[in-house]
């Protein structure tokens, strides 16, 4: 079998690169191990401001517009909705980060996703707000799972996938590139964490980090917001509610952990939200494939180019990815430079 993209992984950034190499006519295989990834657990949040200090994402006037434009073709083609746009109430934790958020309302660059101050104490039912709250806009969440089931159904109706483990030893480098019974012009390791064990790119500084997610059932009559008090919370319907998630650099696993859960919960009740009373029904916890300078990894292996990676998005995936896979679709196809600050050439 020849293709000409042989991608291992099915995560988001795996299945958004295949989707956009298939839509400029190229042949693909992605190839997955069926596991958990990172991209089923994550919410999915797009936030262009995070942080106590308001830090707009760097290049969010084009990442967000490219992202969204993204998932509404997806939409289209698939007849379902993946992208929900919906507010972030960010509840200001002190007078420090009110002040910064004042602050960020004078800068033009930031009045885009900014809305106003509400200093009512109690603006959000459950939640006291007694340093104020204000609205953030632009924001929203993708919903992974059914956006990352349907691509699979979409690969596997287009004989373009396969479940298997692939042994990088099994990767033959001849003068044809070869796994299995497949031939490539081009075989991409699209493997979220697992890139940090790859022969040929574990040399790049990734920075993994643990993340988890508990899942509530409660009775509170929340606003249908996204809100924010240093962990956010997630609505997935009127009465369930997902909150996250903690930022582990030392225990790198994939297993839930009464740690993990104690630092959501305790932040939740200092926060002094009536939630803290809600009943957890579930917890997740997955790996972020984090990097150094917090840019991703893309590119090809300076000893082999039929080599490449497409990696290390961290917690911006949904965000980032879009634009990303399109620059990386143009360096693969065209030759056209990728931006340096994404380009392993820069280590």
């Amino acid at each position: 079998m020849k293709t000409d993209f042989l991608i291992v992984g099915q995560g988001l950034a795996g299945s958004l690169l295949a989707w956009e190499l298939l839509r400029r006519d190229c042949k693909v295989v992605v190839v997955d191990n069926g596991k958990d990834n990172a991209s089923l657990i994550a919410a999915g949040i797009i936030n262009p401001i995070t942080g106590k200090r308001f830090v707009k994402t760097a290049e969010a006037d084009t990442l967000l517009p490219t992202a969204q434009l993204f998932y509404d073709q997806l939409a289209a083609f698939f007849k379902k909705v993946f992208y929900c746009k919906k507010p972030m109430l960010r509840i200001f934790g002190n007078h420090s980060e009110l002040n910064h958020c004042l602050l960020r309302q004078q800068q033009v660059e930031y009045l885009p996703y900014l809305g106003q101050v509400n200093m009512s104490n109690s603006a959000i039912v459950g939640f006291p707000t007694r340093f104020g709250v204000m609205e953030q806009k632009q924001t929203g969440h993708l919903l992974t799972i059914p956006l990352l089931e349907q691509l699979k159904k979409f690969f596997m109706g287009m004989n373009c996938y396969r479940q298997s483990v692939v042994d990088y030893q099994s990767v033959e480098l001849g003068a044809t590139l070869r796994w299995q019974d497949i031939t490539a012009k081009k075989l991409i390791f699209c493997e979220g964490y697992y890139g940090s064990q790859n022969p040929w790119f574990s040399g790049l500084p990734f920075r993994l980090a643990k993340g988890e997610i508990l899942t509530f059932a409660h009775t509170l009559a929340l606003p249908d917001a996204m809100l924010n008090y240093g962990n956010w919370l997630l609505p997935v319907n009127s009465h369930t509610i997902r909150m996250g998630a903690t930022f582990d650099r030392e225990f790198i696993d994939t297993l839930p952990s009464e740690g993990g859960k104690d630092i959501l919960l305790r932040n939740l009740e200092l926060s002094g939200s009536e939630l803290a009373q809600a009943t957890v029904i579930n917890h997740h916890a997955g790996v972020r494939p984090c990097t150094l300078d917090k840019y991703p990894f893309l590119g090809t292996h300076p000893q082999d180019s039929r080599i490449a990676i497409f990696n290390g998005f961290g917690a911006k995936g949904s965000l980032q990815i879009p634009w990303y896979c399109q620059r990386f679709a143009d360096y693969l196809l065209n030759q056209i430079p990728l931006p340096s600050a994404c380009d392993i050439q820069r280590f």
